[in-house]
C-alpha cells in the first residue's frame, strides 16, 4: 500500500471554448493560481498544491453541454481555507454573472461543511467548500453519498 500526495492535476475538455477560456482564466487567477500557459489549444494553471488544465473538446462535441449524472465526472470541488473565501468566490461569481446552482450554504457531508456550487459555460459543475479542521479525516465520518445524485 502507498499513500498518495494529493491530486497532481485536473484536465477538463469543454465545449463553448471561447466563453469557457475567458471564464477559467478569470476564475483560476481569482483563486490565486498561476498561469503556466494559455493559448488557443488550452490552458494550464498551478496553485494550491494542484494544477488545472482546460482545453477545447473535439470538434464533433462543440454543441454538447456537460450532463451531470452520466458516466465520468460528477463535479470538481476546490477546497477553501475559510468560510469567508467561499463568500468571496460567491461575490466574484455574482459579479461575473456566473450560473450559481446554490449560493453558500451549510451542508451535512461533514461537520461545519460550507459550500457554493456553480456551473462553467459548458455546464461543468464546480464546487467550492470549506470544512474546518481535518473534516472527514478527523475519524468521524458523517459522509452521506445521497448528496452525489
Amino acid at each position: 500500500m502507498i499513500e498518495i500526495n494529493g491530486v497532481a492535476h485536473l484536465a477538463l475538455k469543454v465545449s463553448n471554448w471561447k466563453e469557457c477560456k475567458l471564464f477559467y482564466e478569470q476564475l483560476l487567477e481569482f483563486l490565486g493560481m498561476t498561469r503556466v500557459f494559455s493559448g488557443q489549444d488550452g490552458m494550464y494553471y498551478v496553485g494550491g498544491r494542484t494544477a488545472v488544465g482546460v482545453g477545447p473538446c473535439d470538434e464533433e462535441y462543440q454543441d454538447h453541454r456537460f450532463v451531470q449524472g452520466t458516466v465520468g465526472l460528477h463535479h470538481v470541488c476546490f477546497r477553501a481555507k475559510s468560510r469567508g473565501d467561499i463568500d468571496e468566490v460567491h461575490r466574484f461569481c455574482e459579479a461575473k454573472s456566473v450560473t450559481i446552482v446554490h449560493p453558500p450554504e451549510e451542508g451535512y457531508w461533514a461537520p461545519g461543511y460550507y459550500s457554493l456550487l456553480i456551473e462553467d459555460p459548458a455546464g461543468i459543475r464546480l464546487e467550492f467548500n470549506h470544512v474546518p479542521g481535518k473534516g472527514l479525516l478527523d475519524g468521524v465520518s458523517t459522509f452521506n453519498p445521497v448528496g452525489y445524485r
